[in-house]
C-alpha cells in the first residue's frame, strides 16, 4: 500500500504522546481503578511521581530506542536489527528499574551472545506493542513497517499473538495520519491482518462496545479486566485501541480513559499516547502534561530533537543514507536510573498507606 510521508506533528506527538501515556501512568501502574480513585481522586490526571513532575519509565525508552534504530537504518530490516539489538544491550546494562520477565530473559540471551534473530522468547507481553507507534507512523502501512516490526518483537518475543498485537498499534498509529479514516474502517484493516481467535474476539468487543458508546469500564468488564487492564497483549491492545477510538481527536480524554482502567496503566497509557499522538500532532497533547515531565537525559527537548531527525529521514524530501542518532549520555543512565529506582520505591510505599 502506497503510504504518504509522515509530517513532523504525527512525529512529534507520537513520541510526545508517548512520554505523556507513560508519566501520567506510571503513579497508577498496578492499581485497581477503585484503588487509584481513592489515592489520586477521581477527576482529571495530573504528574505525581515526583512533586507533581512526570517521569520516563520502559515504555519511553524502548520507542527512543526505536527511534534511533529507524536513524541508522531507515527500512533495512538487517541494520535495524543490529542497531536496536545493540541499544536494548546497553540499555539493560545500564540496570534499568523495570524490566518485564521476557524482556529481561531475551536480552540477556542478546548479551551472551545470541543473534536478535534468536533472542526472543516465547511470550505474548507488551514490548513489542509499546515499541510499534513509532514505526506506523515513520513508515506507514508499507510492507517495510511489517519487516521492521516483525524484527522488533522477535528481538524479545516469539509468540504470534505479540506480533498481531504490535501490527494493530503500528496500524493504528498509521491510520492517525489519515484523518477522515472511521473507527470501523481502522479495525476492518486491523481484522484483516489478524489470525488469532483471541485477539478478534477482542476487536469484536472494541466494536459492539463502540456501536453503544459504552463506557471504557464496561468494556474492560466485558474483556474481563475489571480490576486493571494486564500485561497480556490481547488485553491491553484492545483496551487502548477502544478508549481511543471512543474519542479519536480529544487526547486528553482518551488518555484518561485508559489510565483510569487501571493494572498496566503506564503501558496502556504510553500506547494510546502514541496512538493518539499521531493523530491530534504535538499541539493537540496538553501543553501542562508536557512541560511537568522531568526526566534526563531523555528529556522533552531530547524527544522534539528526535522527532526532527526522524522527519528528515522520513519526511517529505527524506535525505537517503542513514542520518546521525542523537547524542545520548549513556555512561551518566546507571546513576539516573538508580535515583529513579528510589523514586519508584518510596513512591510504592507511599500507595501502602491510607486512603484506603
Amino acid at each position: 500500500m502506497e503510504s504518504s510521508p509522515p509530517s513532523l506533528a504525527a512525529i512529534e506527538g507520537s513520541l510526545l504522546g508517548t512520554a505523556v501515556g507513560d508519566a501520567l501512568g506510571l503513579p497508577r501502574e498496578g492499581l485497581s481503578p477503585q484503588r487509584a480513585e481513592r489515592l489520586y481522586g477521581a477527576e482529571g490526571l495530573e504528574h505525581r511521581m515526583l512533586w507533581g513532575r512526570g517521569l520516563l519509565s520502559d515504555d519511553t525508552e524502548h520507542s527512543s530506542m526505536v527511534g534511533q534504530a529507524l536513524l541508522v537504518a531507515g527500512a533495512d530490516p538487517g541494520r535495524f536489527g543490529t542497531s536496536l539489538a545493540w541499544r536494548l544491550r546497553a540499555w539493560l546494562l545500564s540496570c534499568p528499574a523495570g524490566v518485564g520477565f521476557a524482556t529481561l530473559r531475551a536480552l540477556i540471551k542478546l548479551c551472551v551472545g545470541f543473534s536478535y534473530r534468536r533472542s526472543g522468547v516465547f511470550s505474548a507481553g507488551n514490548g513489542p506493542a509499546m515499541r510499534a507507534p513509532l514505526v506506523g507512523v515513520c513508515l506507514g502501512d508499507t510492507p517495510a513497517m511489517r519487516e521492521l516490526l516483525s524484527v522488533s518483537t522477535r528481538i524479545t518475543h516469539t509468540d504470534p499473538a505479540a506480533f498481531e498485537g504490535a501490527l494493530a498499534v503500528a496500524l493504528a498509529a498509521a491510520a492517525g495520519r489519515e484523518p477522515a479514516l472511521s473507527g470501523d474502517a481502522l479495525l476492518d484493516r486491523i481484522a484483516v491482518e489478524v489470525q488469532g481467535a483471541e485477539l478478534l474476539r477482542a476487536l469484536d468487543l472494541v466494536r459492539e462496545h463502540l456501536e453503544r458508546g459504552a463506557e471504557p469500564r464496561a468494556f474492560a468488564e466485558a474483556l474481563g479486566q475489571p480490576r486493571g487492564i494486564s500485561g497480556y497483549v490481547n488485553h491491553t491492545v484492545p483496551a487502548a485501541l477502544y478508549c481511543y477510538l471512543l474519542s479519536p481527536d480529544d487526547f486528553a480524554l482518551a488518555l484518561e480513559r485508559v489510565v483510569g482502567l487501571g493494572g498496566d496503566s503506564d503501558t496502556t497509557g504510553a500506547i494510546l499516547g502514541g496512538i493518539a499522538g499521531a493523530r491530534v500532532g504535538a499541539s493537540g497533547i496538553p501543553q501542562p502534561w508536557v512541560d511537568g515531565i522531568r526526566d534526563w537525559p531523555r528529556s522533552v527537548s531530547w524527544l522534539r530533537e528526535l522527532a526532527l531527525r526522524l522527519h528528515r529521514r522520513f519526511g517529505e524530501g527524506a535525505s537517503e543514507g542513514p542520518s546521525s542518532p542523537v547524542p545520548l549520555a549513556w555512561p551518566l543512565i546507571p546513576a539516573r536510573n538508580a535515583l529513579f529506582l528510589g523514586i519508584v520505591l518510596a513512591h510504592g510505599f507511599r500507595r501502602l498507606l491510607p486512603p484506603y
